[in-house]
């Protein structure tokens, strides 16, 4: 009884802030202009418009994943030979937790500086004879979003999948080397196989994050809406969008059917990794 009273303000917390915010989103989408109920905004789910901001996100969630996670990967498992107490694995994890939460108009703000039209790493660049905005100023559309996205999913891939490396026990590797096994194959036959639901789930949730992520994409595309988090933005601050009103419910919708399946998936491989991290 002591315990559940005193997650009661956490609790009250999550109702408050997340969960009666997203029921208000959702069921704005099944009200048209004037309150009544409709499914009309349901119907702008298959309109062209919003079907290429859904794949748009979603290539720019995957592609981030997918980058971050093997990069996070390849830093996780260098790790693995320094001590998880020694200098090295502190700087690691401290500038990790922060990176992972350094997102939004900040890191807009540093991209724009370090690598926009007069950032300094692109006058730096242009004075060598190299100019990275030959072919049009990237950065401030779709293409500019990759590598801010993959600048806060490295670090959360080496905070959420380095307890998956720690939990590959030394003995495992003593004992395929007794019976005669090659490191092949006990990455092949052992090492993989107990990392691979820990890789996958962690994948999933770098798509989540980079899928859900606003903020750092409002920052630098000022026009146009191209990924779904824009279009909600674009159907909230104009009138109407696409001929309804009150289209970001339905765009709301849509964005929480991917997560909920994106992290069923997450619950499951979470679940099977969990039995070697005990």
């Amino acid at each position: 009884m002591g315990a559940a009273f005193g997650l009661l303000p956490f609790g009250a917390y999550v109702a408050l802030f997340l969960a009666l915010p997203t029921l208000i989103a959702l069921g704005t989408g099944f009200l048209d202009g004037d309150g009544g109920f409709t499914f009309d905004n349901l119907l702008a789910l298959g309109d062209p418009f919003v079907l290429q901001g859904f794949w748009n996100t979603i290539w720019l969630s995957a592609l981030t994943a997918v980058a971050g996670a093997l990069i996070g990967l390849i830093v996780c498992y260098a790790l693995t030979s320094s001590s998880s107490t020694g200098p090295l694995r502190t700087v690691v994890d401290a500038l990790s937790s922060v990176l992972a939460q350094f997102g939004g108009v900040m890191l807009a703000f540093a991209f724009i500086a370090t690598m926009g039209g007069q950032g300094l790493v692109t006058l730096i660049l242009r004075n060598w004879g190299i100019d990275i905005y030959a072919n049009g100023v990237w950065l401030y559309e779709m293409p500019g979003l990759v590598l801010p996205y993959i600048y806060f999913q490295v670090p959360l891939m080496i905070i959420v999948f380095m307890p998956a490396m720690e939990a590959l026990r030394p003995q495992w590797a003593e004992a395929n080397a007794t019976l005669g096994g090659t490191r092949f194959a006990y990455w092949k036959n052992i090492g993989l196989p107990v990392l691979a639901p820990s890789f996958f789930g962690s994948l999933l949730l770098l798509f989540a994050n980079a899928f859900s992520s606003f903020a750092t994409a409002a920052a630098l595309i000022s026009q146009g809406a191209q990924i779904t988090p824009l279009q909600i933005r674009a159907s909230l601050t104009s009138e109407t969008v696409l001929g309804r009103a009150n289209l970001a419910g339905a765009l709301a919708l849509g964005m929480i059917a991917v997560m909920v399946v994106v992290m069923v998936g997450y619950a499951f491989l979470d679940r099977r990794a969990s039995r070697w991290q005990r």
